[in-house]
């Protein structure tokens, strides 16, 4: 056994040795099952993040106008505020002065309405011929007149209202002096301009008229007196001067279109 081992031929023998595999040729030999150079890398890498940042700019995008609305929303409310702060102040500086001057037209709408228990009014030229009627009229027939606020506020955000009285003494000898109390109730649109005004809540307070008698009930009913002497009497209504005042304002406003207010009758002094 040993001699036919010795004898066979190094070929015929079992190579029991492998042939060495460099490291290099190890890895180039070796197909890897998925290949991904350095530029597909951060090519695919790219992709995910940029897929990523898109959603993230629509929704920045798309929060623009919601801020923008919102910017909005506080710009106008906070001119409304101070709207509303401009007309509070407007309105206590104007009221008592109403027979004095004029009005600072800058808090009311061009369309606003005037209201009052009998009549209805509206556009800001007949709310100005109101106010320019009550001056007039009132240095007429009053020798006297004034209006003397008592309390403003605020019953909701939108409305202002005004307790006032008003207060004369007619110009005519048998009428004392008389007043009445009432309310003007502003409400304010959503910029803070007024657009309506309305006149209600009503109490007069006017003492009986005095109505002059004649000479000759005067010798028969009484000796002679060096006094003039007033009974207290009825009188016609539509001889008071506060109707006459009422009708003669209610007159201008009916007659707008033939009479242009001018400002030398409406600063006119008596």
């Amino acid at each position: 056994m040993a001699f036919l081992l010795s004898n066979l031929k190094p070929s015929l023998l079992p190579q029991t040795k492998s042939k060495p595999i460099s490291i290099s040729q190890t890895f180039s030999s070796a197909k890897p099952t998925t290949s991904l150079s350095t530029s597909s890398f951060f090519t695919s890498c790219s992709t995910p993040l940029s897929t990523l940042q898109t959603p993230t700019a629509q929704v920045a995008l798309g929060s623009t106008p919601t801020t923008g609305a919102k910017d909005e929303h506080q710009q106008q409310k906070d001119e409304f505020y101070l709207n509303l702060g401009l007309a509070v102040r407007t309105l206590r500086e104007d009221m008592p002065l109403i027979f004095v001057k004029d009005l600072n037209y800058d808090i009311y709408r061009d369309d606003i309405t005037f209201k009052d228990p009998l009549n209805t009014f509206t556009g800001i030229e007949k709310y100005k011929l109101i106010f320019w009627a009550l001056r007039f009229h009132g240095k007429i027939l009053f020798r006297e007149i004034a209006l003397d606020v008592y309390r403003i506020w605020q019953p909701s955000e939108n409305v202002i209202l005004i307790r006032w009285n008003l207060r004369g003494v007619p110009r005519v000898p048998w009428e004392a002096k008389g007043e009445f109390q009432g309310t003007s109730r502003y409400k304010l649109d959503r910029n803070g301009k007024i657009y309506e005004h309305k006149v209600d809540n009503l109490a007069f307070n006017f003492p009986q008229t005095l109505k002059p008698i004649s000479v000759l009930d005067l010798v028969t009913a009484c000796p002679a007196s060096p006094n003039l002497t007033f009974s207290w009497g009825s009188v016609d209504s539509n001889s008071s001067s506060w109707i006459e005042f009422y009708q003669a304002v209610k007159d201008t406003l009916d007659q707008e279109e033939g009479l242009l207010p001018q400002d030398c009758m409406a600063t006119c002094s008596w």
